[in-house]
């Protein structure tokens, strides 16, 4: 059985790291912000005290961080993972990334004799914990295949997509879509709040609707409670949004609705919502309308 380095144990990478455990995989974890570890000690973990020493102990090194430059300090650092990568390794970033980055690691992890996939993943926190993300993946179909298992251990879907960096590319364009999809539920819930439709009723209509998505399911109890505790922040999105319109501009595509709805992000973000559920977009909306577009209001959440 592969022995498996964990490097990011946030909202995405902790939950996963644990389904590897539970799944029987050795696994060493290391989180550059300390004390992340506890629940994974706890179900058999061992902890690294260097990115080196991860990929030091492990066949597979799998990462989840948040940005290019963090990115870029794990593998490239002083004690990173590049120092110390032993020939016939694969890792595996499944972080957010610029895909320009994930090519260059593909090359200069090429350069250690070991390989490398960009595998990000969609789902959100819930599908992190119960193990049903989808993996997008960049790279070399056999090396896919080899550690198919391991990604199946955290996933209930894996989709290759091309060459090295095409798994970044695919994950920048599905982020797109879900951030428009969010704003435009927000959007239609202000304008049904704005003329005296019950909220409830109003998501029941979505959901049964032509308007139907999955952010829509996702969001709906959150949303009807008030409750913007993080499955996907407002702050990360807005990331992604950021290096989704860099891509578009590189690719020389139009995307009139991608820069619209990255503006309505950066005004949550300069809202402070930066840290909550990327739904707290919904208070943007309230302070135009100046009313809630949800039922409830003064709850916790706020």
């Amino acid at each position: 059985m592969f022995k498996i380095g964990f490097i990011g144990l946030g909202v995405m990478g902790e939950p996963m790291a644990a389904n590897l455990l539970r799944k029987g995989y050795p696994v060493t974890v290391y989180n550059r912000t300390p004390g992340k570890a506890a629940q994974l000690l706890e179900l058999g973990a061992a902890e690294a005290k260097t990115t080196a020493a991860v990929a030091d102990a492990s066949d597979i090194i799998i990462t989840m961080i948040s940005n290019d430059d963090s990115i870029r300090e794990v593998y490239y650092g002083d004690n990173g993972v590049l120092g110390a990568l032993k020939p016939g390794s694969v890792v595996i970033d499944s972080s957010t990334i610029s895909p320009a980055l994930s090519r260059q690691l593909h090359q200069d992890i090429a350069a250690k004799s070991a390989a490398f996939l960009d595998a990000p993943v969609t789902g959100s926190k819930p599908a992190a914990e119960s193990g049903t993300l989808t993996f997008m993946v960049g790279g070399d179909a056999q090396v896919l295949a080899k550690v198919h298992d391991v990604l199946g251990a955290m996933g209930r879907k894996i989709i290759p997509m091309g060459p090295g960096g095409s798994g970044s590319t695919a994950k920048l364009a599905h982020n797109t879509v879900v951030g428009i999809n969010v704003a435009a539920l927000l959007e239609g819930m202000a304008i049904a709040a704005s003329g005296g439709i019950d909220a409830a009723s109003f998501l029941e209509l979505v959901q049964s609707g032509g308007a139907a998505s999955k952010m829509a399911e996702l969001k709906t109890p959150k949303l009807l409670e008030r409750d913007f505790g993080v499955q996907f922040s407002l702050g990360l999105m807005l990331k992604d949004l950021r290096l989704a319109s860099v891509l578009s501009d590189e690719l020389k595509t139009p995307t009139p609705i991608l820069e619209t709805v990255k503006s309505l992000y950066q005004i949550g973000d300069a809202m402070g919502f930066a840290e909550a559920d990327l739904s707290a977009l919904a208070h943007t909306y309230e302070q135009w309308i100046n009313k809630p577009i949800t039922n409830r209001a003064g709850t916790k959440a706020e």
